[in-house]
């Protein structure tokens, strides 16, 4: 993730180290393509209000470079005018999120770029596991029992998911 201001990045790096993804941080444009070209990455939230390179400029390197254009970026500022969205999703972007926002929206959508990245379906019926009255939709990553949708972190349904897969025979 990259954004000058730790008021926003440390809450985003928290909320999805709960979901079990890893967070790596930068404050700069500089740093941002430092790390980039040091460590790979399945996807990057970039600010666009940095100091010295600013985020359009870090996502056209990016984009440009075959070491890291494969890698999906999100926007996420405080830039919601229509043009800077428009620039944003030109050169490259897979999302754009403005500030505020909510972290709950920001994981959906970081998990569905991830799971269009991997090409994993959004949702297989046919691996459905249901035990009495619990169902896994593992595509869908829900779980319902009786009916009425659990909510799981994305941790817990990792340590779910194959616990009652095994049991179920899968």
């Amino acid at each position: 993730m990259v954004d000058d201001e730790e008021e926003i990045l440390e809450p985003v790096r928290y909320n999805l180290a709960k979901e079990g993804y890893h967070v790596t941080g930068a404050l700069t444009g500089e740093a941002a393509l430092a790390k980039a070209r040091a460590e790979m990455f399945d996807l990057i939230l970039l600010d666009l209000m940095l100091p010295g390179i600013d985020g359009l400029d870090v996502a056209r390197k990016l984009k440009n470079d075959r070491k890291t254009e494969h890698v999906p970026i999100v926007m996420l500022t405080a830039k919601g005018e229509e043009a800077d969205v428009v620039t944003g999703l030109e050169l490259g972007a897979e999302d754009y999120v403005t500030k505020p926002f909510s972290p709950r929206v920001l994981t959906a959508r970081i998990r569905a770029i991830l799971r269009r990245k991997t090409g994993k379906p959004n949702d297989d019926e046919t691996s459905v596991v249901r035990i009495h009255e619990l169902e896994i939709h593992p595509g869908r990553r829900s779980v319902l029992v009786s009916g009425q949708t659990v909510d799981l972190t994305y941790t817990e349904f990792r340590i779910l998911y194959p616990s009652v897969a095994k049991a179920g025979g899968l």
